[in-house]
């Protein structure tokens, strides 16, 4: 009982942390997130009985958790995109979400099996997790709520893409998965993973997104008019969304991340400027917060706990790589030819922040199958996921400032 009411306290912290922290750090190069993760070691260091924060003992609950946070975050991500979608007004985040990153999955997935010595599927599995940029800690360089304009290139790309991103990883996961020892010719293998986890679950993500959106959208602005809603309920109604959208896309076999983002996206190209949209957004927001505490503290125990042990010089090098070469290149890359100066093609390609889904995409792969050196892919993708928090952290607040200062309007 004693340990119990002691989570409580910690959580209560850590909440009034997450609370109130982003007013008062917002002038500072610090994030809440590093705090949180500090916090979680600190705790963790001094063996206070808590639940232990071990990912590989407890792949379920990691894969579970992780993929909460993640859908009501890109709920919420999709909700507060102001700028309407068409493939030319989304140009940006489309190739940062196509092109730059099969090129930073297959750039990835190379050094680490020829120059670390990863298992071929290992690496693509590694390279996959790590590949996404994050909805859920990437607020700093995010577009703001609903309603509020303002939209630069920087802030919309990188929004853009941190929610299309989430749903588009997963053929390279289950890519590594076929890459796997099996009964089935790999040639046969291949051809399924393309029919399958490539065109059907991606194609049915966009449809089942649209879809629910349309529907969604249906009920929650026609609804009230006919009859009387209490305005409590309106937060809910962003649950109901997140929800019932992945849930029955998942059950379809397609991609629930992907439907997600559609179905926000085509919920707030309805009744465009109406205020629901930010009740909804705030809702999501609050929610996302929470899961974000548990998965931060946890992730600062599990780094106390020995998370990084099994790291080797090469495997840091390797993350490094990835954060300061293989993304910018990679970023640099797809943007060529698009409507963007240098420095918003450079910051965009730097801030590929890496967080709670990358979580979410390893703990999902090693659950499906036996991968080797599981402890060694945590390791990594720990230590990379640590340096993004630290170091982007740190300088998301003076580059957005940098970058509002030259004020560049944003271009359509």
């Amino acid at each position: 009982m004693a340990s119990i009411n002691l989570l409580l306290v910690v959580l209560g912290i850590a909440v009034l942390v997450v609370a109130w922290l982003p007013s008062f750090l917002k002038d500072y190069p610090l994030s809440y997130p590093t705090i949180v993760v500090g916090l979680g070691m600190a705790i963790y260091l001094f063996d206070v009985p808590l639940p232990e924060p071990d990912p590989l003992q407890y792949t379920a609950i990691t894969t579970h958790l992780s993929e909460l946070c993640v859908i009501i975050a890109l709920t919420g991500t999709g909700l507060k995109i102001d700028r309407p979608f068409s493939f030319k007004n989304w140009r940006m985040p489309l190739r940062l979400v196509t092109w730059a990153m099969i090129l930073t999955i297959g750039a990835m997935a190379l050094v680490a099996w020829y120059g670390v010595g990863l298992h071929p599927a290992s690496a693509l599995l590694l390279a996959a997790s790590l590949a996404p940029t994050d909805p859920v800690l990437a607020g700093d360089v995010q577009v703001g709520d609903p309603g509020e304009g303002g939209e630069d290139n920087v802030r919309f790309a990188l929004t853009g893409e941190a929610g299309l991103n989430d749903g588009l990883a997963f053929p390279f996961v289950y890519g590594a998965i076929a890459l796997l020892p099996a009964e089935m010719p790999l040639s046969e293998r291949f051809w399924n993973w393309l029919a399958m986890d490539v065109l059907y679950r991606v194609g049915v993500g966009v449809l089942a997104g649209w879809l629910s959106g349309k529907l969604l959208a249906a009920l929650i602005f026609r609804l009230p008019e006919k009859i009387s809603l209490k305005a409590s309920a309106n937060g809910f109604v962003v649950l109901a969304v997140t929800l019932t959208t992945y849930g029955a896309t998942e059950l379809v076999k397609g991609y629930g991340f992907l439907a997600v983002f559609v179905a926000a996206i085509t919920l707030r190209s309805y009744e465009r400027t109406h205020e629901y949209h930010r009740h909804m957004h705030d809702f999501s927001d609050q929610i996302e917060r929470i899961f974000i505490v548990i998965l931060l503290l946890l992730f600062g125990g599990a780094i106390a706990y020995g998370l990084l042990a099994s790291l080797t010089w090469p495997d840091a090098l390797l993350g490094l790589t990835l954060l300061l070469v293989i993304r910018p290149l990679a970023g640099l890359v797809s943007l060529a030819g698009t409507p963007s100066v240098r420095s918003e093609r450079w910051v965009i390609t730097f801030f590929g922040i890496r967080g709670i889904g990358s979580f979410f995409y390893l703990s999902f792969g090693l659950e499906k199958a036996d991968f080797p050196e599981a402890d060694r892919l945590w390791a990594i993708l720990g230590f990379v996921v640590l340096i993004s928090i630290v170091i982007h952290g740190i300088l998301a607040t003076p580059v957005m400032k940098k970058l509002d200062q030259q004020h560049i309007p944003p271009h359509s």
